[in-house]
């Protein structure tokens, strides 16, 4: 890419951030061009000459799949209400239509950059013997081996579709990818053909390896499945002439809202599911090759707006890139990485709840393994002293240990709560064949609340114990997920807190019964309490630092949108509270600007791992008599959705070993990365952070791979970053 001048990596928005007061619309930077700013950042990373090869071109595809997804769901929501004629703004002052027009400026250069990207991977593939190959690579064997691969596998599979009054343009559904075609039959006659490619098949077609001249390895060779259908388009179409030929790929509307009187959620989304596909077109990406013809021909059929249509010189559907990453490459990839096995449940011969009964246990992925948290499950399904399970699941993976370990307790006799979310965009299908299977076993399954998603990260075990019935209980940051908790950096608190157990058996409670709980013991928890209780702490550092004590936050989290917390995080830096928040993704607060945010500094960091914990950490300077800071690991992000339409928990960390590993450990790690790191600006860009001066290089992933916390009694990263986290002693 070629990033401006001052380094950074979006587009500068039109606020004057030397003229913005606390009442401005201005002070607020809009989310989706935040978004598009974060997503830049990502496709950065495949720019990045650090990283391995087939890495890049990982980021590449995540890029791509990202930005669908963005079309798909967020300016879906956008078109829809032009539609409907929403004219209200947004926090910072743009209609709905003024937000789409920035969208597709900025998409447009963004896809522009993605394509740049995958042209410079392309060639450097090559230099490493894998091939992307186009007609040129071709010899006689090799259009020999193609043409009956093309015969065996793929001609079976097309439906090639001739436009007349007989044949009417085809409904091409969500990511459908569509080759075009013009062609002349033997009489003279001009016909436009449509070939939808089913997307069950490989986009990349393998074809058998070459040795290498110089006897190294030998060469890996693909070829784009859309190549190889126009090679061989005569044997869909043998005697016509081929006067031109193009394609285009679809993006629809797979956003899905729900009737709040729904009575049978799980036959809705089956439903929902059905009618996704369905959705109305909101991008169409036709690639520059396309004769004008077809172009407008596919435009007027799919009635899709000017605005919506973008021609792409090179390939379309990007996302599928990550095909092209073969397992026998292991050299161009990321060193592999196999998690360490938390030392506190192995010095207790492997019994979770004998550990936990000892202490708190924070297990931090992916650096320690997921496999704690099955196995905590597992030991209750198990163990005959356990009474009850109760479990929430929002994500979780195809074969999930986690949903086999509850049918395993049910079928033991256990009383099993399985509290599974239908709302979990994207993985709606998946939830509701999970709930299926548990209801089988005997799991009393409940959907949470039509009006809510439960997206905190709950486990609850009651064990019969000498000295009564025990609650241990599991507070995540991530889903019960052991696929991404290997690539998502998250926190899993293990306690046996009796209070923190009444209250999270409050939350099931709560969702299973609608009966809100007059108070909790310990738990802040959305949308009761949450956004009350953070606002709370907020207000205290403002007054320590009123009264002249050290005031100072420090949060780790996904996105920053909530306008009521970024308007009280102003009021703090007024005070003269020392800010420090690392935001991965969106954040429309905006930092450094003099009089409203000159104490805030925003960071985000983009690596091998996707930071996704939640972590809230505030000074807490008059808590005597350690002057110890308040810790809370939650589930939720400080968006209106988090604070005020899901179930989410934040929780305190008061045992002082997990304490000082959050705080010493992941937090000033997290601060002090100067090598994935980016900082927010008040104009909205970003710029990559590098060492300064007598700094030393820290990749924070790398570090906290190779560096162990030993549950905050060990290794700890030295403090180096004036403003940031200092430990008050």
């Amino acid at each position: 890419m070629n990033p401006p001048a001052d380094g950074s990596t979006s587009p500068k928005d039109t606020a004057r951030t030397d003229t913005i007061d606390a009442s401005s619309p201005e002070r607020f930077i809009n989310r989706e061009l935040s978004w598009l700013a974060f997503n830049t950042r990502v496709l950065e990373e495949a720019f990045n000459e650090k990283h391995p090869i087939l890495e890049r071109l990982r980021f590449l595809s995540i890029s791509a799949s990202n930005l669908d997804e963005f079309f798909m769901v967020r300016v879906a929501g956008l078109r829809g209400q032009v539609r409907e004629g929403v004219a209200a703004v947004t926090q910072e002052g743009l209609t709905p239509s003024e937000q789409l027009k920035h969208i597709n400026e900025h998409a447009v250069t963004l896809i522009k950059d993605q394509q740049k990207c995958w042209r410079e991977l392309s060639e450097k593939l090559r230099d490493d013997d894998i091939i992307v190959m186009d007609e040129n690579d071709l010899d006689d064997d090799d259009a020999e081996w193609l043409g009956q691969e093309f015969k065996r596998n793929v001609f079976p599979v097309l439906t090639p579709v001739a436009l007349d009054p007989a044949h009417p343009f085809p409904f091409i559904p969500n990511l459908g990818f569509v080759l075009c075609f013009e062609m002349k039959r033997e009489d003279g006659r001009i016909l436009q053909v449509l070939l939808p490619v089913p997307g069950k098949i490989a986009r990349f077609i393998r074809l058998p390896d070459r040795p290498n001249a110089d006897g190294g390895r030998p060469q890996i060779r693909f070829m784009s499945l859309e190549r190889v259908i126009v090679r061989f388009i005569n044997h869909l179409f043998p005697g016509f002439e081929v006067l031109g030929h193009g394609s285009f790929r679809v993006l629809r509307d797979s956003d899905v809202e729900i009737e709040e009187e729904a009575e049978d959620l799980v036959r809705v989304f089956e439903t929902m599911l059905k009618r996704r596909r369905r959705g109305d077109v909101i991008r169409v990406k036709i690639g520059s090759e396309t004769p004008e013809r077809l172009r407008e021909m596919t435009v007027d059929r799919l009635q899709a707006a000017p605005q919506d249509t973008v021609v792409v010189d090179g390939l379309l559907g990007l996302a599928q890139v990550n095909e092209l990453i073969p397992s026998e490459r292991p050299d161009l990839q990321f060193v592999p990485y196999e998690p360490r096995f938390p030392e506190r449940i192995r010095e207790h011969g492997g019994n979770c709840f004998s550990a936990i009964r000892a202490k708190d246990i924070l297990v931090h992925h992916p650096y320690e393994s997921f496999d704690v948290v099955v196995q905590f499950l597992k030991q209750a399904a198990a163990d005959p002293k356990v009474l009850a399970v109760k479990q929430t699941l929002y994500r979780t993976s195809k074969q999930s240990p986690i949903v086999e370990a509850l049918i395993e307790a049910a079928e033991a006799g256990k009383n099993v709560t399985a509290l599974v979310e239908l709302k979990a965009r994207f993985d709606e299908e998946a939830n509701i064949r999970w709930a299926r299977a548990l209801e089988r076993a005997g799991v009393n399954v409940v959907y949470g609340f039509v009006e809510y998603k439960t997206h905190a990260k709950l486990s609850l075990v009651i064990r019969q114990e000498k000295s009564g019935a025990r609650t241990y209980t599991h507070i995540g940051t991530g889903n019960y997920h052991p696929i991404t908790a290997k690539v998502y950096t998250d926190l899993s608190l293990f306690t046996c807190d009796q209070k923190i157990g009444r209250d999270a058996g409050k939350v099931f409670n709560f969702i299973t019964g609608y009966a809100a709980p007059e108070m909790f013991e310990k738990l802040a928890v959305a949308p009761l309490t949450g956004r009350s209780h953070m606002t709370a702490l907020i207000d205290k550092e403002i007054k320590n630092a009123k009264k002249s004590k050290k005031a100072a936050i420090w949060a780790k989290m996904n996105s920053l949108v909530d306008g009521e917390m970024i308007d009280k995080l102003y009021e703090a830096s007024q005070a003269g509270v020392q800010i420090d928040l690392i935001v991965r993704g969106v954040c429309c607060l905006r930092p450094g600007v003099k009089g409203l945010s000159e104490n805030i500094r925003v960071k985000s960091i983009v690596g091998r791992f996707l930071e996704h914990a939640r972590i809230y950490c505030f000074g807490n300077g008059d808590h005597l008599p350690n002057r110890q800071a308040r810790v809370y690991v939650a589930s939720a992000d400080l968006m209106p959705r988090n604070l005020n339409r899901r179930v989410e928990v934040f929780c305190p960390v008061e045992n002082p070993t997990v304490h000082q590993q959050i705080l010493d450990y992941i937090m000033v790690g997290n601060l002090n990365d100067n090598q994935q790191s980016w900082r927010l600006k008040s104009d909205a860009t970003y710029s990559r952070i590098s060492p300064k001066g007598d700094e030393e290089p820290l990749n924070v992933h790398q570090y906290m791979m190779t560096n162990p916390s030993l549950s905050g009694r060990g290794a700890s990263i030295k403090y180096n970053a004036p403003k940031a986290i200092r430990r008050w002693k």
